[in-house]
């Protein structure tokens, strides 16, 4: 695969208006700032942070068309693939293709985080997928508390099949990452390897290829930083990086839960000038008052501070 995801791709939140309408202009502004750092190779649209399954599908595809312009297509825009079944997630895949994504990152069934999955059908969905849209894929490793966590033989055999280029892991199991991710780098060397750990970054920032995380849309400068000195085994200045964001990492990440994670990020695009409001839709809900002052506060501190963004 052509697609080069070594470094920071960022997940952006999806902008919008007070009233609850897609905010297109907004959208501009977040992915060309985003797309004018150096180090950011990337922009993937449309997944938790971007509250791509609270959007219609008309709003789905304009969202990533929005994107793409605000890039002028000078980085791939990768598509969330939501849906629950095989044949309705080829579908959504055929229609970000139409709307100019390069790439997916294929969710798990849902229904298998609750009741786990059968052996063998994660890999149907993302063949199915793939052969009906053409669509170059990520794959997506689900956090080890929930049953949608994928067995090592289940990432190797998805990681070897056509179209699957790269792996996002969010596994937050550092006893199954210190035995997946080398048997992963084994068999597949050109597989690109992605931590999705925001809350957990510095431990994994070792053995990566790069970073996609919605924590990218609001301190993307000091995430390729990171992601550079974890390249360079330079530890020290990581665990520096690291301790500079500390605050932020806990204001936004070290919530009761981590879907409040993304009011909170849209709090940090406020506070950096990019948003002027935090607006959610439902079931996502407000932050709790005075949330975004501490948000605010922690951002000074980390030095993350107000961007000039052209019009």
């Amino acid at each position: 695969m052509s697609i080069d995801l070594r470094g920071l791709s960022p997940a952006p939140v999806t902008p919008f208006t007070e009233d609850g309408a897609v905010d297109y202009d907004a959208i501009q502004r977040l992915g060309s700032w985003l797309g004018s750092v150096d180090g950011v190779k990337s922009l993937v649209v449309l997944g938790h942070a971007g509250e791509g399954t609270f959007l219609t599908q008309s709003e789905q595809a304009k969202v990533i068309a929005a994107f793409r312009e605000s890039v002028d297509s000078r980085i791939p825009i990768v598509a969330g693939i939501t849906q629950e079944g095989n044949a309705v997630a080829a579908e959504e895949a055929k229609r970000a293709v139409d709307a100019g994504a390069s790439a997916g990152l294929v969710y798990p069934s849902h229904g298998w985080l609750r009741f786990g999955y059968q052996d063998g059908a994660p890999q149907t969905r993302y063949r199915d997928i793939y052969e009906e849209s053409g669509l170059p894929l990520i794959l997506f490793q689900y956090p080890d508390n929930t049953k949608a966590s994928y067995n090592l033989d289940t990432q190797l055999e998805i990681a070897g099949q056509e179209g699957v280029f790269a792996t996002k892991n969010g596994v937050r199991n550092m006893r199954r990452w210190y035995t997946e991710i080398p048997a992963l780098r084994a068999a597949y060397p050109e597989l690109q390897i992605l931590s999705c750990h925001d809350e957990y970054l510095l431990p994994t920032m070792f053995d990566v290829d790069g970073l996609l995380v919605g924590y990218g849309n609001i301190a993307p400068e000091a995430l390729v930083e990171l992601i550079e000195a974890g390249k360079a085994h330079d530890y020290d200045r990581a665990h520096e990086i690291h301790e500079r964001l500390l605050p932020v990492t806990k204001n936004v990440y070290h919530r009761g839960s981590h879907m409040e994670g993304t009011v909170a990020l849209k709090w940090g695009l406020v506070h950096r000038g990019i948003l002027d409001h935090a607006t959610v839709r439902t079931p996502l809900l407000p932050l709790a008052d005075g949330a975004d002052r501490e948000i605010a506060e922690a951002f000074a501190i980390a030095g993350l501070d107000r961007v000039t963004v052209a019009s």
